[in-house]
């Protein structure tokens, strides 16, 4: 007979009742949800028995979330509910805290609602599990009676393993192909901490604008918006047999070839990128059919030399990968517009034959030592036969006055110090010429202030398309735009025009 109630148990403790009601609301049909606001009652409510994991937040007045984790870890009575902190205080120190006061997991504000469900399913399952391992080690200490005691206790050991197959299942199915499962299952080793150099591609993806974005939403709709869109980008991932590493927000990080490798994992991975930019209409069209703004997305591909396996510690581990090749795969994604395909070289000649480039060129990456050569990808040959709508590049409307801007050159996610002033000289949006002394690299990111037009619609950022030709003009595509500024700017277009 099964001891744990069909429904667990979870407990919400937030000194803002906002917060909760986001998770109560995101968890209420699975769980049954208890809550408050302060420590004390949250040590008193664990006491009291019948919860099954708690979701603790950090800044809380009185007890804070580190002191309300040790008394509950030091309490016979509570120490075994898995603790896992939800906080808006993201820094290392923090987290690493919370993983020595006893906390199984760190989720960080704000979240996206399929990684709290799957890691909410994990730490769940593996207590169950820890139960199930305690009672079966209970009976195998009583298989010494006689021959037949033991082949009874076989067959139950049997039956057991059956159920912890359907247990890895449920619980990693969610993130790996099914041979990632598989390896899983017949491996003895895989669970354990370590890991291999394989050869893989890294496949990196990002919502261009979505932070600005999800300033000016109401966060349920923020939330509702991000998970319609993983949700579709999950499944076709998983379709062509990628290992899904972790959502980075409204970026994702994923792997062809491992832990299980093929010969065609470049080719797959290309195909699915090229899927997911095709299925981004899909996702716009119910993002129109609900009055919402539409996405655009960005996508970098890289194959070589990582490590992967299962990093972290024995209380806390996830399959994971390190290496030079994923950080590459990250400034090719960040060189990427809405809507384009990048990978590097090494990645096209494995698809050497198939694919249809729309334009290569050299780029020098932050921290490389030399010049990479980097491929837009627009279509794939048989067997895939996938083809993304081609990108025209619009007329430029000529301003009578430059319109007068700041620029700043950004150096990573941060704007440099230096401010130069510079103005647009012609605009089609979301493009425009710029006028400057700057001669800035090509897929150079620009921080742009619109001068003496209000705070809240001032500020773009941009990416740099064309070299200087000598005349300080260079065309630039707006990456990022307040709602505000682009009215505006569509607004002069049209004037010049008409």
């Amino acid at each position: 007979m099964n001891d744990i109630p069909t429904r667990s148990r979870i407990l919400i403790v937030d000194d803002l009742p906002g917060n909760i009601k986001v998770l109560a609301e995101l968890l209420k049909d699975e769980y049954d949800i208890s809550m408050t606001t302060n420590g004390p009652d949250a040590l008193r409510l664990a006491q009291g028995g019948n919860l099954e994991l708690i979701l603790l937040d950090i800044v809380m007045p009185g007890l804070d979330g580190f002191e309300v984790c040790r008394r509950l870890q030091a309490d016979p009575r509570t120490h075994g509910i898995p603790v896992i902190f939800v906080t808006g205080q993201g820094d290392i120190e923090n987290e690493a805290r919370g993983f020595a006061c006893g906390a199984v997991d760190y989720i960080t504000k704000p979240f996206s609602p399929p990684i709290v469900r799957a890691r909410i399913k994990t730490q769940l399952g593996l207590k169950r599990a820890r139960v199930q391992i305690e009672k079966s080690n209970q009976e195998i200490h009583q298989l010494n009676d006689n021959l037949v005691a033991v082949l009874a206790e076989q067959k139950r050991a049997n039956e057991l393993l059956n159920r912890a197959d359907h247990f890895i299942r449920a619980t990693f199915g969610r993130h790996l192909s099914e041979d990632g499962v598989s390896t899983l299952l017949d491996s003895p080793d895989s669970l354990r901490l370590g890991g291999e150099k394989l050869e893989v591609t890294v496949m990196m993806s990002d919502l261009r604008g979505f932070t600005l974005l999800s300033e000016r939403l109401p966060p349920e709709e923020v939330v509702s918006m991000l998970n319609r869109y993983l949700e579709v980008m999950t499944e076709i991932i998983l379709h062509h047999q990628g290992t899904i590493i972790e959502f980075l927000g409204d970026g994702i990080l994923a792997l062809f070839g491992a832990p299980v490798g093929r010969p065609d994992d470049p080719r797959r991975a290309v195909a699915c990128a090229l899927a997911m930019q095709l299925a981004m209409e899909r996702v716009n069209a119910e993002n129109r059919r609900r009055h919402l703004p539409e996405f655009k997305m960005g996508v970098g591909l890289n194959t070589g030399m990582v490590v992967a396996g299962n990093i972290g510690s024995d209380k806390r581990a996830k399959y994971g990968v390190v290496g030079s090749a994923i950080n590459l795969t990250g400034r090719i994604e960040s060189l990427t517009l809405g809507g384009q395909i990048l990978i590097s070289d090494a990645t096209a000649l494995a698809c050497s034959g198939i694919l249809t480039i729309d334009r290569s060129w050299e780029v020098m990456p932050k921290g490389a030592g030399r010049p990479v050569l980097i491929h837009q990808v627009c279509g794939m040959g048989a067997p895939y036969s996938l083809r993304l709508p081609q990108m025209t590049q619009t007329p430029l409307a000529r301003l009578a006055e430059p319109l007068a801007i700041r620029v700043r050159v950004m150096e990573g996610k941060h704007a440099g110090q230096s401010e130069h002033d510079a103005g647009l000289t012609a605009l089609a949006f979301p493009e425009a010429e710029m006028h400057s002394g700057l001669k800035v690299e090509r897929l150079t990111n620009l921080r742009v202030e619109l001068v003496g037009q209000p705070v809240g619609m001032s500020v773009l950022y941009a990416k740099v398309l064309t070299e200087d030709d000598g005349d300080g003009r260079q065309r630039i595509h707006f990456t990022s735009t307040p709602v505000e500024a682009e009215w505006f700017l569509r607004r002069l277009a049209e004037e010049v025009e008409n």
